[in-house]
């Protein structure tokens, strides 16, 4: 867990508006205080690194969907790429963002927002550059020529646990 006290006040503010404002169906389905977790569980689930599925739109406003590993750092999905790669030319036109991270039935944690770009001169890198190059072993940006690290900034999140106090357990164990 990497967030501070106000990281976690913002995100648990984040979770506490978003699903009031999602369709009946989603509330129906990620019912309060039943399959939700808290901001400080959400963070204690989201450790390491995680399979994101990330959706971008073309310039003709076609959705694209791609697989990426993101990390959970600060309350904010991070995740780095090719600057070549197709997504990075669509987030650059259009930064609008949608980023789920399923795990069978037991979690989904689902986000909304604007992808930022954050380039070697910004406050910030030097920390995801640590974290991710710790993760892997080596940094991201050794393994090509341009590679770019974005970041999410969401307006919107959800976190779906089906049985909350089997995922926190099987996390505490270890299982999860």
């Amino acid at each position: 867990m990497y967030e501070t006290a106000d990281e976690l006040h913002d995100l648990q503010t984040l979770l506490d508006t978003s699903l009031p404002r999602s369709s009946e169906h989603l509330r129906s389905i990620v019912t309060p205080g039943e399959r939700t977790l808290t901001a400080s569980q959400l963070t204690s689930v989201l450790t390491g690194m995680c399979t994101l599925s990330v959706a971008t739109v073309t310039a003709r406003g076609e959705p694209r969907i791609s697989g990426l590993d993101g990390h959970f750092l600060h309350g904010r999905w991070v995740f780095s790429t090719a600057g070549t790669a197709v997504k990075v030319r669509h987030l650059r036109a259009l930064p609008a963002v949608s980023v789920a991270h399923l795990r069978g039935d037991d979690l989904g944690v689902f986000v909304h927002g604007t992808a930022e770009f954050v380039p070697q001169d910004h406050p910030d890198w030097r920390a995801i550059e640590d974290h991710l190059a710790a993760h892997y072993g080596s940094s991201p940006t050794s393994w090509g020529d341009d590679i770019v690290y974005l970041r999410v900034a969401p307006h919107w999140m959800v976190a779906y646990a089906f049985q909350p106090a089997k995922l926190l357990a099987d996390v505490a164990n270890g299982d999860a």
